[in-house]
């Protein structure tokens, strides 16, 4: 790898990690990198998962206080969401990845949709009490991290939609919570990729070591953030990736 890659790659793990920890869509910028730096489609899907990873693990060690409020409720949808992230991985791993990319853009588009309702969707949740339904937030993320394990480019837009939808809270916790089952989602794809996955170890190193730095970085600019104007940042950066997707 010569130093004009290595230097793209850095600057795309920083950029990725940033822009998770604030609003999520940094596949946008790491997957592209990736594909630019001459690696194949899989390849460069498997990499990027794997490289992500250090980013989530910075943003919720930075998030750590609003994390520190919701253990019962992260126990209470880890297991779904380990289990949603190991379907989707096994899918990636046995299916042809161009059935599933089609769809993309469709679903990140239909998120940025949801995110932006949010309020208003929040409030009819909790006037109907069907938003605190245990079988509609599990089956929800299930579908969610399931495409998380599968692709994942968009996966903090879409968590981010269904928690602020089906879970009473601020954004700022919920965004904390997004980045932790993020984080859960990577840990899980890793070990099926890295067992049988195309990976490019180096790649994935130096992408994987910025997105930490960014990560961290990106939690601090979130915290300044009014939940009006990060929920206008996600959806911004959702649209972005399904036009990046859909042109692509």
């Amino acid at each position: 790898m010569d130093a004009g890659t290595a230097a793209l790659l850095v600057a795309a793990g920083f950029g990725a990690g940033a822009v998770n920890a604030v609003a999520g869509g940094g596949s946008l910028i790491s997957f592209p990198a990736l594909l630019a730096a001459g690696y194949s489609p899989i390849t460069a899907n498997v990499t990027n998962s794997i490289a992500l990873l250090p980013g989530y693990l910075g943003g919720s060690l930075a998030y750590r206080r609003e994390l520190a409020v919701q253990g019962e409720r992260i126990r209470a949808l880890a297991l779904t969401s380990a289990l949603g992230a190991a379907a989707g991985a096994a899918l990636l791993l046995v299916s042809p990845a161009s059935l599933f990319e089609a769809i993309v853009p469709w679903l990140i588009l239909a998120s940025c949709l949801l995110l932006a309702l949010q309020p208003r969707a929040a409030q009819f949740a909790r006037r109907s009490h069907r938003g605190r339904s245990p079988l509609v937030l599990h089956g929800a993320l299930f579908a969610a991290t399931l495409y998380g394990g599968y692709f994942g480019a968009g996966l903090g837009i879409v968590l981010l939609a269904l928690l602020g939808v089906l879970l009473p809270d601020e954004l700022q916790r919920l965004n904390a919570l997004k980045g932790l089952l993020s984080l859960l989602v990577a840990v899980v794809g890793a070990v099926g990729f890295a067992l049988f996955g195309p990976i490019a170890w180096d790649a994935a190193l130096i992408v994987g070591a910025a997105c930490l730095l960014g990560g961290v970085a990106g939690v601090r600019v979130a915290r300044r953030l009014s939940a009006a104007l990060l929920r206008a940042i996600v959806v911004v950066f959702g649209v972005a990736v399904a036009i990046a997707l859909l042109i692509g």
